[in-house]
């Protein structure tokens, strides 16, 4: 299998960290793509039209796409405990925190994107700015639970949602207003298959 990749997006390194989980470091091929608002890989269009990464490229010549496609394709290969729960209230659990974490890697690399702009709308930044608020607050609620319950796909969404965080602006500060938070992502930023993903600004 082929992975269009880059070491920057959130969202590969969410797949990056489902390949690890499951044991299938060896059957990817990465592939360095650099997709952005303003620079599109022309060469992955006829693979994926809305030239996003990831782009996982399947070995009969088809293509997933969607980070969370992706990573539940995954999840049926390797070995291990399942990232994605089968069915019932562990599901949807997995499945509201994923969303919650893959929208919020989302809304930082638009934050970013708005930073980038000449002229930043200061309306815009400050809606980022509560938005943000809104979820640190959410998540130290949850950070409890978030210890509690087997690791799957949701904590790694969520968790790499609050690396990206770390990795676009280092001195943000968030931890000391989210002690339980806190806590729980030094938990998640020491598994290996985490350790073995992080990004780099290259």
């Amino acid at each position: 299998m082929r992975l269009h990749w880059s070491s920057r997006s959130p969202f590969v390194r969410k797949v990056m960290v489902v390949v690890h989980e499951r044991g299938l470091v060896d059957q990817i091929e990465r592939v360095p793509t650099v997709v952005a608002m303003t620079k599109t890989d022309r060469a992955l269009l006829p693979t994926n039209p809305l030239g996003k990464i990831p782009t996982l490229l399947l070995e009969d010549g088809s293509a997933l796409y969607d980070s969370s496609v992706i990573c539940e394709y995954l999840d049926g290969l390797g070995s291990g405990p399942r990232l994605f729960p089968a069915d019932g209230r562990a599901r949807i659990t997995a499945l509201r925190r994923q969303a919650l974490g893959t929208g919020a890697m989302d809304m930082l690399v638009l934050w970013r994107g708005e930073l980038a702009r000449e002229h930043p709308s200061t309306a815009v930044l400050e809606g980022f700015g509560w938005k943000l608020e809104a979820l640190l607050k959410a998540l130290e609620a949850e950070a409890s639970a978030l210890e509690q319950d087997a690791y799957d796909i949701g904590q790694i969404s969520i968790g790499g949602a609050l690396s990206y965080l770390d990795f676009r602006w280092p001195t943000l500060g968030w931890r000391e207003a989210h002690p339980a938070l806190a806590r729980w992502h030094a938990g998640f930023a020491a598994r290996p298959a985490v350790r073995a993903t992080d990004h780099i600004d290259a």
